[in-house]
């Protein structure tokens, strides 16, 4: 040992390169620290997080982890510089803490690497647009070869190391390379430095031939290290061990002098920079995610470097594993079948050990049987995996930070990698306040979770969410920062400067909506206000009713969650009213297009109208009377477009306002020979079309069915192909089991037999009176399915005979 000791502090730095996220370096980084027992070591990333270094001991936690750097004026601007358990550099961050080591970060300080993307940004006339949180990761991309630097300001393609030497070796894929070479060797016989010698030859000839590989930033990375270095090699008499991307070893080797290593450094530009930890996740370290260091398979060599033995076999019980979970029959049989396959894969490959391709092959072939759809789930989950870490709570953070964690644990929601439905009942406390966080994030710009359709009740109190927490959130917690200390202070803040902001009055409605769906009552005054002003100087009425549903629709919040909309009432009134008294005129002289976006507006101020129902903001009734006589001007006003005439004539018959009888004498006035045929057709679309249940209504009324087949035959030749699209998107929108229906009604001719199916002509589904025994015979099913007893049978067939026949 002291040999070992002696050579290395006569020798230089001991520089140990290795690929930043590989299970055999992170082995052999260990074995060689454990063998030369340096006095400091000196590791690549940003010495900002030097004061961080003791965190990485502390029992909460757990890789991968990240260090995180953003600019303190800018939050958004950041990078982050990711650690797997089986990364060199945490490995040797936990010896040196183990040992009682010191440990220092050598790479170029991130208060330069922050202001650098900044400052190329707006050289190249960008503005000051963030880094990417993924590909700016500090790290020197390619150190352990990615294709390509995506740094910002970068457009330099860089050579992938392990590919060029892959294909000098004769492989076509760098990763089985990397596995052949290194993963599935030992750390060195009787020299635990042997593989990092190699290593270095081999990058010292790429160096030799591709210099910095096509990007001049690496060069200025260098010189600082190379400075970190010397004077780490003065402080510390018993030598230093300096762990880094292979790639930067042979410039670390060369011998250059202190002052032209910081002519390189001289005029850096700098920006005030915090740094913390953040929590991290295998998914992240995958190289489809677009980190400029992936890794094909940040699952799998996670398993390499924690499977104390036979790593195989265990693989493929975890493979099994996941398979039953999923209700696939996987047996013993299979999981030791699977594992002779990839051995014997091995052999025939010339591999010394089944590395992942074998294993996949294996996988595929016993326990998929040769189907890629449960491959895939077991690339997805294991392969690559949803492992997230954890930060010790100490961790330094922005106030807002350490409020969304204290809430998160108050509501016992955990920040999960992997993908997960939450089912919300409003009527209860927690999940009350569940919903009222996941509003306030989505505000700050923190898409945590995203709303989802229910499965289940659609009512108000219900409310469905997806959740996934991605490192990249962190960064959005710091941003937003800027509005607040508590989740709930930030969003009130944020709410009112978006509604100051905001361009348009559905934009301010909409605002007004999330308020409350998020709870933010000190917000309201001014979004209302704001709403109020907008709505009283935009006489747009399709803005109006745009804006309306929205306004409305929050109105349902109020006895869901609490919340006063009197104020929120009053408005959506006044601006239903100039919706009313605006509507009219607006529907004159318009082309289709602007005639289908009024339609859509009609339908939508219906709907909200229907909302407001009978309650104090509508009047108790006055609005909905007042719509109503709105649609009968729309509704026998000729110089209105017929598709918005049609839609009209449709709801004041859904709502009971006109007998099928007015309907059909409409129907028929318009379908009559003086109406041009396009026009008609418009009409039809209206009446029937938009996704209103119209071939419901045309199947069980064939007087208004008979109208339209007798109108169809008569339309002329030479106008055919005009109504014929508007005709072709009306019907095409009906479910399959109604064009059936229609169409076997047509072909028996309900022109001619008007009223038939109600008289009892033994149409499909039809009859003249109810018929018991097919009642009697349903009884029994219902009896199953509901769990009533015999005696509910008489209640269950009172019902029945109402629609059986």
């Amino acid at each position: 040992m002291e040999r070992a000791v002696g050579r290395a502090a006569e020798a230089g730095p001991v520089l140990l390169g290795a690929r930043h996220h590989g299970p055999g370096s992170a082995r052999a980084v260990r074995a060689a620290l454990e063998e030369t027992r340096p006095g400091i070591v000196l590791i690549e990333g940003p010495p900002e997080a030097d004061a961080l270094i003791p965190l990485a001991a502390d029992e909460e936690m757990r890789p991968p982890v990240a260090l995180l750097a953003h600019a303190v004026d800018e939050p958004g601007r950041s990078a982050f510089w990711p650690l797997a358990e089986f990364s060199p550099e945490w490995v040797a961050l936990r010896w040196a803490l183990e040992q009682g080591v010191p440990a220092r970060f050598i790479d170029l300080p991130a208060t330069h690497t922050l202001a650098w993307g900044r400052h190329e940004d707006e050289a190249a006339g960008e503005g000051e647009s963030p880094l990417d949180a993924e590909t700016a990761d500090g790290e020197g991309e390619g150190d352990d070869g990615p294709g390509h630097d995506t740094t910002p300001g970068s457009a330099d393609v860089r050579i992938d190391p392990l590919g060029v030497l892959a294909e000098t070796a004769g492989y076509d894929d760098p990763e089985r390379w990397w596995e052949d070479v290194v993963e599935h060797r030992g750390v060195g016989e009787g020299d635990a430095l042997a593989p990092f010698t190699a290593l270095e030859e081999a990058m010292a000839a790429l160096r030799e031939t591709y210099g910095s590989g096509g990007h001049d930033r690496d060069l200025v990375r260098e010189a600082y290290m190379r400075l970190q270095v010397r004077a780490a090699q003065r402080e510390f008499e018993d030598g230093v061990a300096v762990v880094c991307g292979a790639w930067h070893v042979p410039a670390l080797r060369r011998r250059t002098t202190v002052a032209a290593d910081k002519a390189l450094l001289k005029g850096l530009p700098k920006v005030k920079t915090d740094m913390t930890w953040v929590p991290w996740t295998h998914r992240r370290l995958s190289r489809t995610s677009g980190y400029g260091a992936g890794i094909d398979s940040p699952g799998w060599y996670g398993h390499l470097f924690s499977a104390p033995d036979r790593p195989v076999e265990r693989w493929m019980t975890k493979v099994a594993g996941l398979l039953r979970e999923e209700d696939r029959i996987v047996s013993s049989a299979h999981v030791i079948e699977a594992v002779r396959l990839a051995e014997t894969l091995a052999a025939m490959r010339g591999r010394p050990l089944p590395g992942l391709s074998e294993t996949t092959d294996a996988v595929r072939a016993v326990m998929c049987e040769g189907s890629d759809v449960p491959l895939a789930l077991v690339r997805d989950r294991l392969v690559v995996g949803d492992v997230l870490g954890e930060v010790p709570s100490t961790a330094p953070a922005v106030p807002l930070q350490r409020d969304l964690a204290r809430l998160q644990r108050r509501l016992r929601l955990k920040p999960e990698a992997l993908e997960r439905e939450l089912e919300l009942d409003l009527r209860k406390e927690t999940d009350s306040a569940r919903s009222r966080l996941l509003h306030r994030l989505r505000l700050l710009g923190i898409a945590w979770g995203e709303p989802a359709a229910s499965r289940g009740s659609t009512g108000t109190f219900r409310e469905t969410w997806r959740l996934r927490w991605e490192p990249e959130l962190s960064v959005r917690v710091a941003e937003a920062g800027v509005w607040g200390t508590t989740v709930l202070s930030a969003a009130t803040a944020k709410a009112e400067a978006d509604a100051v902001a905001a361009e348009g009055l559905a934009d301010v409605t909409a605002l007004a909506e999330r308020c409350l769906l998020a709870g933010l009552p000190d917000a309201l005054p001014t979004v209302m206000r704001i709403l109020a002003d907008r709505a009283a100087l935009d006489t747009d009425v399709g803005h109006l009713a745009q804006a309306l549903p929205a306004l409305v629709r929050s109105l349902r919040y109020g006895d869901v969650r609490g919340t006063d909309t009197e104020a929120l009432g009053e408005v959506a009134a006044g601006l239903a009213e100039r919706v009313f008294v605006g509507l009219p005129p607006a529907c004159a002289g318009l082309d289709a297009d602007a005639a289908e976006e009024i339609r859509r507006h009609v339908d939508a101020v219906h709907g909200a109208v229907a909302l407001l129902g009978d309650t104090p903001a509508a009047g108790h009734g006055h609005l909905r009377a007042r719509w109503q006589s709105v649609l009968r001007v729309l509704a026998g006003r000729d110089t209105v477009p017929g598709v918005i005439r049609g839609r009209a004539v449709r709801l004041l018959l859904d709502d009971g306002e006109l007998t099928q009888d007015e309907a059909a004498r409409l129907m028929g006035l318009v379908l009559s020979p003086g109406t041009p045929p396009a026009d008609a057709a418009a009409w039809i679309e209206g009446f029937v079309g938009g996704g209103s249940g119209g071939g419901m209504l045309l199947v069980h009324d064939e007087g208004l069915l008979g109208l339209v087949d007798a109108w169809l035959t008569g339309v002329p030749a030479e106008a055919f192909t005009d109504v014929l699209p508007l005709l072709r998107r009306t019907f095409s929108a009906y479910e399959p089991g109604v064009r059936r229906t229609l169409g076997e009604l047509v072909r028996r001719g309900p022109g001619a037999q008007g009223g038939a199916a109600a008289a009892g002509t033994g149409l499909p589904g039809f009859a003249a009176e109810p018929d018991p025994a097919r009642a009697d015979a349903v009884l029994p099913v219902l009896r199953l399915l509901l769990g009533m007893d015999e005696e509910d049978e008489e209640d269950i067939e009172k019902n029945l005979m109402g629609v059986a026949g």
